[in-house]
């Protein structure tokens, strides 16, 4: 790991972009977020399956985002980083495209951000960064509430650099 942020260094130093800008949680989320935005307005439409759990099928634009990780991917390729988006599915936010793995090495699909301090924090539609615990590996993160057109928050986007 150590090896990989040094080369992580030297690639983003060679491209014009410090390794502190490039692994700065709030830099990343605002990449994560404008590239959601790019797609489209996001709304809920209909119910989708993710992993084993039916959840509201959220959609920026025409693209529905569940089950769908070009997006998170490609912000695992550029930072470097974690992404997940999350659907409010009643008073749980559901994870429907993500880069995050589970223990056993598969995208953690289907499960819910904890209760701490990111979720009392986007239930409240304000944004958090910080560290904090996903799926038991440590993270300097932030997460953000998406709303809807009518200002309803609808889910949630994350991104988070491993400590």
């Amino acid at each position: 790991m150590k090896f990989q942020r040094v080369l992580f260094t030297l690639v983003a130093g060679l491209i014009g972009v410090s390794a502190a800008q490039a692994a700065d949680p709030k830099a990343t989320i605002a990449d994560l977020d404008a590239r959601l935005a790019k797609i489209g307005a996001p709304r809920l439409e209909g119910t989708d399956k993710v992993a084993d759990k039916d959840v509201p099928a959220i959609f920026f634009g025409q693209r529905k985002i569940n089950n769908n990780f070009d997006v998170v991917d490609a912000i695992r390729k550029e930072h470097q980083a974690t992404a997940t988006v999350f659907v409010k599915a009643g008073d749980e936010f559901v994870r429907v495209s993500t880069n995050v793995l589970t223990p056993e090495g598969k995208r953690g699909t289907g499960t819910q951000l904890a209760r701490n301090a990111a979720y009392d924090a986007v239930s409240k539609g304000q944004q958090f960064c910080g560290p904090i615990d996903v799926l038991g590996t440590a993270y300097d993160a932030c997460y953000n509430p998406i709303k809807d057109g009518g200002g309803k928050i609808i889910g949630v986007s994350y991104i988070g650099h491993k400590k």
